[in-house]
């Protein structure tokens, strides 16, 4: 073909060929566009992720404020049929990530030197499994257990103590507490909930309302 008879590059979207297959400039821009996009959110994600730990762990520094962990990974849905509490061999139990996620929770308090006052949790044993992985053995209060495995009733009762227990908390600057629950006990209590082994820091001044200060999720770093 003549040289004048070639298709103006510029005319047909600057077509590039590269082993049969055709890409334009405008696809090229755009998968740039794309990638530096990409590379943007995750760097924000990151910084995010970082803000929010710090302002957990200062929040943790200064007090008067409960750190609500859901229990680490323990695969499944709900329990299984007939599951009974005080045997582990009837109810969903961490995996090993699950585990491994409770030693990280430990690591990190542990790196930074913050103490809780107390460490409760469910009698569930996923709850009291990561507590312990995390802090050792923990205090078990039966309030923490799942509201699914108690009539409506006894939930609101299990709500009352809950609310009771962080107002007293939030009043104790300089310390703080850590409870090990789970999912369905974050949302009743705060209207709020986590991924598996991260956590809600809770504030709930006596008489008012239970306020969420930070989401803490600290089982991806040391």
């Amino acid at each position: 073909m003549p040289s004048s008879q070639l298709p103006d590059a510029e005319a047909a979207g600057d077509q590039v060929a590269t082993e049969g297959t055709r890409v334009t400039r405008r696809t090229l821009l755009c998968r740039g566009a794309a990638g530096a996009l990409s590379s943007g959110l995750a760097l924000t994600a990151l910084q995010t992720w970082a803000a929010q730990e710090a302002g957990g762990e200062a929040l943790l520094r200064q007090g008067g404020v409960v750190a609500l962990f859901r229990h680490a990974l323990a695969p499944g849905t709900f329990d299984p049929p007939g599951f009974r509490l005080g045997d582990c061999g009837t109810q969903r139990n961490l995996n090993d990530e699950g585990r491994t996620q409770a030693r990280r929770i430990g690591e990190w308090f542990q790196t930074r030197q913050l103490r809780p006052e107390k460490v409760l949790s469910s009698p569930w044993c996923r709850c009291i499994d990561s507590a312990t992985l995390a802090f050792g053995a923990p205090q078990v209060w039966t309030a923490l257990g799942s509201p699914r495995g108690y009539s409506e009733t006894t939930g609101e009762s299990h709500l009352r103590e809950l609310r009771q227990a962080l107002a007293a908390a939030s009043a104790r600057n300089g310390r703080f507490e850590v409870w090990f629950s789970h999912m369905f006990v974050q949302s009743d209590l705060a209207r709020d909930s986590t991924s598996s082994g991260d956590a809600l820091i809770l504030r709930a001044p006596r008489g008012g309302d239970v306020q969420v200060l930070a989401r803490l999720s600290v089982t991806g770093s040391t």
